[in-house]
Protein backbone atom coordinates (compact mmCIF):
# COMPACT_ATOMS: atom_id res chain seq x y z
CA UNK A 1 0.00 0.00 0.00
CA UNK A 2 1.55 3.54 -1.24
CA UNK A 3 0.96 6.56 0.38
CA UNK A 4 2.23 9.74 1.42
CA UNK A 5 1.63 9.53 5.50
CA UNK A 6 2.03 7.13 7.74
CA UNK A 7 -0.92 5.76 9.89
CA UNK A 8 0.00 4.90 13.30
CA UNK A 9 -1.38 2.83 16.15
CA UNK A 10 -1.56 4.18 20.11
CA UNK A 11 -2.69 1.26 22.03
CA UNK A 12 -2.12 -0.10 25.81
CA UNK A 13 -3.89 -1.07 28.47
CA UNK A 14 -6.62 2.01 29.32
CA UNK A 15 -5.43 4.66 31.63
CA UNK A 16 -1.95 4.84 29.98
CA UNK A 17 -2.83 7.71 27.99
CA UNK A 18 -3.93 6.84 24.85
CA UNK A 19 -6.38 9.58 23.80
CA UNK A 20 -4.89 12.39 25.17
CA UNK A 21 -1.20 11.39 23.62
CA UNK A 22 -2.98 10.58 20.06
CA UNK A 23 -4.80 14.50 20.61
CA UNK A 24 -1.81 16.10 20.79
CA UNK A 25 0.13 13.56 18.07
CA UNK A 26 -2.61 15.03 15.72
CA UNK A 27 -2.41 18.42 16.98
CA UNK A 28 1.63 18.10 16.00
CA UNK A 29 1.73 16.15 12.39
CA UNK A 30 -2.33 17.22 11.75
CA UNK A 31 -3.22 13.52 11.19
CA UNK A 32 -6.74 12.85 11.52
CA UNK A 33 -7.46 11.07 15.12
CA UNK A 34 -9.85 8.15 15.70
CA UNK A 35 -10.46 6.61 18.96
CA UNK A 36 -12.04 3.30 17.89
CA UNK A 37 -14.10 3.40 20.64
CA UNK A 38 -15.86 6.74 19.97
CA UNK A 39 -15.83 6.18 16.22
CA UNK A 40 -17.69 2.40 16.62
CA UNK A 41 -20.19 4.43 19.10
CA UNK A 42 -21.01 7.32 16.53
CA UNK A 43 -21.48 4.46 13.63
CA UNK A 44 -23.39 2.24 15.61
CA UNK A 45 -20.84 -0.47 14.92
CA UNK A 46 -21.07 -2.61 18.24
CA UNK A 47 -23.17 -5.27 19.42
CA UNK A 48 -24.74 -3.87 22.56
CA UNK A 49 -23.22 -3.26 26.10
CA UNK A 50 -21.07 -5.61 28.22
CA UNK A 51 -22.08 -5.52 31.86
CA UNK A 52 -19.82 -6.84 33.20
CA UNK A 53 -16.80 -4.64 31.60
CA UNK A 54 -18.78 -1.59 31.25
CA UNK A 55 -18.32 -1.03 28.18
CA UNK A 56 -19.68 -1.50 24.22
CA UNK A 57 -19.15 -4.74 22.33
CA UNK A 58 -17.10 -3.55 19.09
CA UNK A 59 -18.25 -5.62 16.02
CA UNK A 60 -14.73 -5.69 14.74
CA UNK A 61 -15.92 -6.64 11.32
CA UNK A 62 -18.02 -3.46 10.62
CA UNK A 63 -14.98 -1.36 11.89
CA UNK A 64 -12.84 -2.83 9.73
CA UNK A 65 -15.31 -2.21 6.60
CA UNK A 66 -15.72 1.06 7.79
CA UNK A 67 -11.87 2.20 8.47
CA UNK A 68 -10.81 0.48 4.79
CA UNK A 69 -10.72 3.07 2.64
CA UNK A 70 -9.98 5.69 5.57
CA UNK A 71 -6.92 3.99 6.02
CA UNK A 72 -5.31 3.58 2.77
CA UNK A 73 -5.56 6.95 2.35
CA UNK A 74 -2.61 7.37 5.13
CA UNK A 75 -2.11 10.09 7.88
CA UNK A 76 -4.40 8.69 10.77
CA UNK A 77 -3.57 7.89 14.47
CA UNK A 78 -5.34 4.93 15.25
CA UNK A 79 -6.34 4.99 19.48
CA UNK A 80 -7.60 1.37 20.79
CA UNK A 81 -6.62 -0.80 23.80
CA UNK A 82 -6.44 -3.85 21.56
CA UNK A 83 -4.26 -4.36 18.33
CA UNK A 84 -4.60 -8.30 17.05
CA UNK A 85 -7.09 -7.49 14.79
CA UNK A 86 -6.47 -4.60 12.61
CA UNK A 87 -4.30 -5.73 9.51
CA UNK A 88 -1.00 -5.50 9.56
CA UNK A 89 -0.72 -3.47 6.22
CA UNK A 90 -2.62 -0.86 7.64
CA UNK A 91 0.37 0.54 10.18
CA UNK A 92 3.69 2.16 10.00
CA UNK A 93 4.68 2.46 13.33
CA UNK A 94 2.51 0.83 16.31
CA UNK A 95 3.21 2.17 19.99
CA UNK A 96 2.61 0.30 22.92
CA UNK A 97 2.20 2.87 25.77
CA UNK A 98 3.14 1.76 29.18
CA UNK A 99 2.40 3.15 32.97
CA UNK A 100 3.16 2.22 36.51
CA UNK A 101 1.15 0.03 38.02
CA UNK A 102 0.48 2.11 40.89
CA UNK A 103 -0.27 4.93 38.50
CA UNK A 104 -2.21 3.43 36.22
CA UNK A 105 -4.46 1.98 39.66
CA UNK A 106 -4.91 5.66 40.64
CA UNK A 107 -6.12 7.08 37.34
CA UNK A 108 -8.28 4.05 36.59
CA UNK A 109 -9.74 4.69 40.23
CA UNK A 110 -10.48 7.88 39.65
CA UNK A 111 -12.59 6.34 36.07
CA UNK A 112 -14.74 4.55 38.54
CA UNK A 113 -13.89 1.12 37.22
CA UNK A 114 -15.33 -1.62 38.79
CA UNK A 115 -13.01 -4.11 40.95
CA UNK A 116 -13.54 -6.35 38.32
CA UNK A 117 -12.64 -4.30 35.39
CA UNK A 118 -9.94 -2.76 37.42
CA UNK A 119 -8.33 -5.96 38.15
CA UNK A 120 -8.35 -7.11 34.78
CA UNK A 121 -6.67 -4.08 33.67
CA UNK A 122 -3.61 -3.95 36.18
CA UNK A 123 -3.29 -7.30 35.21
CA UNK A 124 -3.15 -6.37 31.58
CA UNK A 125 -0.14 -4.38 32.42
CA UNK A 126 1.52 -6.19 35.05
CA UNK A 127 2.09 -9.01 32.26
CA UNK A 128 2.78 -7.07 29.33
CA UNK A 129 -0.08 -8.31 27.25
CA UNK A 130 -1.04 -5.52 25.11
CA UNK A 131 2.93 -5.07 24.01
CA UNK A 132 3.38 -8.85 23.45
CA UNK A 133 -0.20 -8.82 20.96
CA UNK A 134 1.60 -6.07 19.03
CA UNK A 135 4.77 -7.49 18.95
CA UNK A 136 2.91 -10.95 17.72
CA UNK A 137 0.57 -9.19 15.06
CA UNK A 138 3.17 -6.70 13.50
CA UNK A 139 6.73 -6.71 12.37
CA UNK A 140 8.50 -6.11 15.51
CA UNK A 141 10.98 -3.41 13.95
CA UNK A 142 7.34 -1.21 14.14
CA UNK A 143 6.49 -1.29 17.49
CA UNK A 144 7.35 0.75 20.19
CA UNK A 145 6.69 1.23 23.61
CA UNK A 146 6.88 4.01 25.59
CA UNK A 147 6.52 4.87 28.92
CA UNK A 148 3.74 7.05 30.20
CA UNK A 149 3.69 7.80 33.31
CA UNK A 150 4.13 11.72 33.26
CA UNK A 151 2.93 15.39 31.46
CA UNK A 152 6.45 15.21 30.58
CA UNK A 153 6.33 11.61 29.29
CA UNK A 154 3.72 12.39 27.07
CA UNK A 155 5.34 15.12 26.10
CA UNK A 156 8.57 13.15 24.91
CA UNK A 157 6.84 10.67 23.09
CA UNK A 158 4.94 13.43 21.01
CA UNK A 159 8.05 15.05 20.08
CA UNK A 160 9.49 11.36 19.06
CA UNK A 161 6.74 10.07 16.95
CA UNK A 162 6.19 13.50 15.33
CA UNK A 163 10.03 13.50 14.82
CA UNK A 164 9.14 9.81 13.20
CA UNK A 165 5.98 10.75 10.81
CA UNK A 166 7.84 13.87 9.75
CA UNK A 167 10.99 11.85 8.59
CA UNK A 168 8.75 8.76 7.13
CA UNK A 169 9.09 7.91 3.86
CA UNK A 170 6.92 5.49 1.98
CA UNK A 171 9.81 3.61 0.77
CA UNK A 172 10.73 2.35 4.52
Amino acid sequence: MSRSKPNILITGTPGTGKSTTAVALSEATGFRHINIGDFAKEKNLHEGWDDKLQCHILNEDLVLDELEDIMGGGGNIVDHHGSDWFPERWFDRVVVLQTENSILYDRLTKRGYSSAKLENNLQCEIFDILLEEAKESYKKEIVVAMKSNTVDDMNSNVATITEWARSWSSTN
